[in-house]
C-alpha cells in the first residue's frame, strides 16, 4: 500500500512536469508580444510560466485523475455483486 503510494507520487511529479513542458511549448506557437506593453518583457515572460503551470497542471490532474477512476471499476463490479448475495 505504501510502496503504491510513493509510485503515484513519482508519476504525479512526472505528468506534471512533462504536461507542463508542454504547455510551454504549445503557448510558444502563440504571439502574445502584441498584448504586452512595451518594456514589460519580464512580466510577460513571467504570464508566459504562470499559463504553462496552470495549464499543464490542470492536464496532469486529469489525466491523473483519469487513472485513478479507471483502477476503482473493478470495486463497482465487487459491489454489485455484494449486494446480490
Amino acid at each position: 500500500m505504501l510502496s503504491n503510494v510513493g509510485v503515484f507520487s513519482i508519476l504525479s511529479i512526472v505528468a506534471n512536469l512533462i504536461f507542463i513542458a508542454l504547455a510551454w511549448w504549445a503557448l510558444q506557437s502563440l504571439n502574445f508580444e502584441k498584448f504586452f506593453r512595451k518594456n514589460r518583457v519580464t512580466q510577460g515572460r513571467l504570464l508566459y510560466i504562470l499559463l504553462a503551470i496552470a495549464i499543464g497542471s490542470i492536464v496532469a490532474n486529469f489525466f491523473l485523475d483519469y487513472i485513478v477512476w479507471s483502477r476503482q471499476i473493478p470495486y463497482i463490479m465487487n459491489m454489485d455483486e455484494s449486494n446480490l448475495k
